[in-house]
């Protein structure tokens, strides 16, 4: 539940149209309450309707993170091996994997309080850390960080750190062990299985 949790706090960083120019601590806070007054007025997504939640993730949230840098930090030294082609599969594989998981995240979500950390920032600087915490009656609060990265256009999510874990380090782990067991095209196959079982148990074929 924790883990989910801290997906949630990702996918809480999805940006509206036109909000790109606020600093980084200014959009998680601000698009925060947007998003959670969908969740709490959509009867449908809490009652864990996959089809409307992944549609949801879709539109708020994919725009906002980095897959591709993502997927290469997973891979870590690993992902030297692939070539184009196999890095843009695993791209998609992995972005698949990670909305799928941000949408059941947001489904569980009971209303919990975040809790934003103080911010700093340098002048001119390009990757931060924005820390927040959740907290939920009977809980331990939940702490989280978000890395984002400023790239032309807007700042993106690249990795997601909840508990002191990063997301990115522990399917690193995972990765890797499927590489050298079965190389790239194993990690590729390993990964359309997963998607695919996902969507059998959703009902929502791609």
């Amino acid at each position: 539940m924790k883990y989910l949790l801290g997906l949630l706090a990702a996918f809480l960083l999805s940006i509206s149209a036109g909000a790109a120019e606020l600093a980084p601590d200014a959009l998680v806070r601000n698009v925060t309450s947007e998003v959670l007054e969908i969740v709490r007025k959509d009867r449908d997504i809490q009652a864990g309707n996959s089809r409307k939640t992944l549609e949801l993730v879709e539109t708020k949230v994919l725009p906002h993170f980095n897959f591709q840098r993502m997927t290469q930090l997973a891979m870590g030294r690993e992902g030297r091996q692939a070539t184009p082609e196999q890095l843009r599969i695993l791209t998609e594989e992995f972005r698949d994997l990670l909305v799928r998981t941000y949408s059941k995240a947001l489904t569980e979500f009971r209303g919990q309080e975040i809790i934003y950390r103080p911010f700093k920032m340098a002048p001119g600087e390009t990757d931060v850390r924005v820390r927040t915490e959740i907290r939920q009656t009977g809980s331990k609060p939940l702490a989280f960080d978000y890395y984002l990265e400023r790239t032309a256009a807007s700042w993106k999510v690249y990795d997601v750190e909840v508990g002191g874990v990063s997301l990115v380090t522990t399917y690193r782990s995972s990765f890797g062990q499927e590489i050298q067991r079965n190389g790239i095209d194993g990690l590729i196959r390993s990964l359309q299985a997963r998607n695919r079982s996902s969507e059998i148990a959703a009902g929502a074929p791609k």
